[in-house]
């Protein structure tokens, strides 16, 4: 299943966030604490002027109650035995600001405990000595496929190579980079943390007893 990239319709991602909270009735002020956002900063994202980061979209849809998939393409995930997916295919993100390319690779799965990513990070130099850093409650394991990286962890650092793997805290400040001038390719899986294991029954308990739209018709 091969997906068009994100960044192509941020205005669209942004604009079902944006239907979902007003839709529940959750503030503004509500929403930026929760993505760790100031008030202004959650505005702009929410008003598709800024980049859409997966970890701002994943703790949005965490408040929202719903999949983050649904955030992304407006159609909730349905598959419950398995999901084939093929090499080179999955669903793309593309993170402008930094050029980190995403293949998320179950996203048809429905009620997932992780979120499995196929990662392609570019050599960025001045990410070698000032790491940005995120922080998404969970925890995240990484796999190391081709390339070498830098693995920056609350001032600790580790250097990858292909092979190598981390685990961690993600709620902690942690961030990547490829090192040696080239771009680096890993397996990235995302763990929920408990409290977040699918959909609330509040989210449910809304669309089966007033039949809510679905995302895409909201748009």
């Amino acid at each position: 299943m091969a997906v068009e990239p994100v960044e192509a319709n941020i205005k669209e991602v942004a604009g079902r966030i944006r239907a979902l909270r007003e839709d529940m009735g959750i503030s503004v002020e509500d929403m930026a604490r929760a993505t760790g956002r100031s008030v202004e900063e959650y505005v702009a994202q929410e008003s598709g002027t800024k980049d859409l980061s997966f970890t701002f979209m994943y703790k949005c849809a965490a408040r929202l109650g719903v999949d983050v998939i649904e955030l992304m393409t407006g159609e909730n995930p349905h598959l419950s035995g398995y999901e084939l997916m093929r090499a080179g295919d999955g669903l793309a993100v593309t993170k402008r600001y930094n050029g980190y390319q995403y293949l998320h690779k179950a996203p048809l799965f429905k009620n997932k405990l992780a979120e499995p990513f196929y990662v392609t990070i570019p050599y960025m130099a001045d990410e070698l000595d000032a790491p940005h850093l995120s922080y998404h409650k969970g925890q995240e394991f990484d796999y190391v496929l081709k390339g070498r990286v830098r693995f920056s962890y609350e001032g600790r650092i580790e250097d990858l190579n292909p092979g190598d793997s981390v685990m961690y805290d993600s709620g902690r400040g942690h961030g990547l980079a490829a090192l040696d001038g080239e771009p680096c390719v890993l397996l990235a899986i995302v763990l929920r943390p408990r409290e977040e294991e699918g959909p609330s029954e509040y989210h449910v308990a809304q669309q089966f007893q007033q039949g809510r739209r679905t995302t895409r018709e909201i748009i």
